[in-house]
């Protein structure tokens, strides 16, 4: 469940595809720099070829980070509020427990 979470706040960010972008411009501006070096054909297949690279490589980014995510650490949060809240009921009938002693004994007192 939250690893379904982070996996579609991951895939929502667009991180990856601003990568991808960058990178897909990045090799334009090489490209066009360089164009007395290559012709227009092999602008286009390199232009094409190096962006599904690293569309791939965006991938494989994207499924690394997505098996390496740590569900640990979440445990450990759930745990603490569940804790916490337990305490804090505890604490509550103490407080409860206690007023009611106190209007006791001013009852019995008066």
């Amino acid at each position: 469940m939250k690893t379904e979470e982070f996996s579609q706040r991951l895939l929502q960010s667009r991180v990856f595809d601003t990568y991808v972008a960058a990178v897909f411009f990045a090799t334009v501006i090489f490209f066009v720099l360089n164009a007395s070096f290559y012709t227009p054909i092999e602008m286009i297949f390199g232009i094409v070829f190096i962006t599904v690279f690293f569309k791939g490589l965006a991938n494989l980014m994207i499924s690394m980070t997505i098996s390496l995510f740590n569900l640990s650490n979440e445990q450990d949060k759930l745990d603490f509020e569940k804790s916490s809240t337990k305490l804090e009921s505890l604490i509550n009938d103490l407080a409860i427990q206690e007023a009611s002693t106190q209007s006791h004994k001013t009852i019995n007192n008066s």
